[in-house]
């Protein structure tokens, strides 16, 4: 039981007492001050419960405000991937001139994993489609 709770439970006792002791001349006015506290205290958590909301709620819009924009744009992709294998030339001719065809393979390494996390990144739920088509591929095949 809320310490309110019982707060409440004790005015309504006392409210009750008086009555007893003031007879049913004064009832009314013993029952409408009892309703104005009752009154005042769902005003009370009404009010509580509406400053928390609207807290929420701006807390909410200041996240929002602040969250990166989805950059999955057709024109940033393409840009992405024309620079990538523009730099890819002079990456691959460093590569293949340092350490032959190790260093080749290490600088195509670091273009594919560059690119894979850009597309990982602007599409984060690209790879999560492939495991659910292995496994649905896999019921076929029982």
């Amino acid at each position: 039981m809320d310490a309110r709770d019982t707060e409440l439970k004790k005015e309504l006792n006392a409210t009750l007492q008086a009555r007893r002791e003031l007879g049913d001349d004064y009832e009314s006015a013993l029952v409408d001050s009892f309703m104005e506290k009752v009154d005042q205290r769902i005003d009370g958590a009404v009010e509580r419960r509406l400053r928390r909301q609207l807290a929420e709620q701006q807390m909410v819009a200041a996240r929002g405000a602040r969250s990166p924009k989805p950059t999955d744009t057709f024109g940033e992709r393409f840009g992405f991937g024309i620079v990538s294998l523009v730099l890819a030339i002079p990456l691959s001719a460093i590569g293949a001139g340092t350490a032959h065809l190790p260093g080749l393979l290490v600088s195509w390494v670091g273009i594919v994993g560059v690119n894979v996390v850009q597309a990982v990144r602007t599409n984060p739920g690209l790879f999560r489609g492939w495991r659910h088509r292995a496994k649905d591929e896999d019921r076929w095949e029982d």
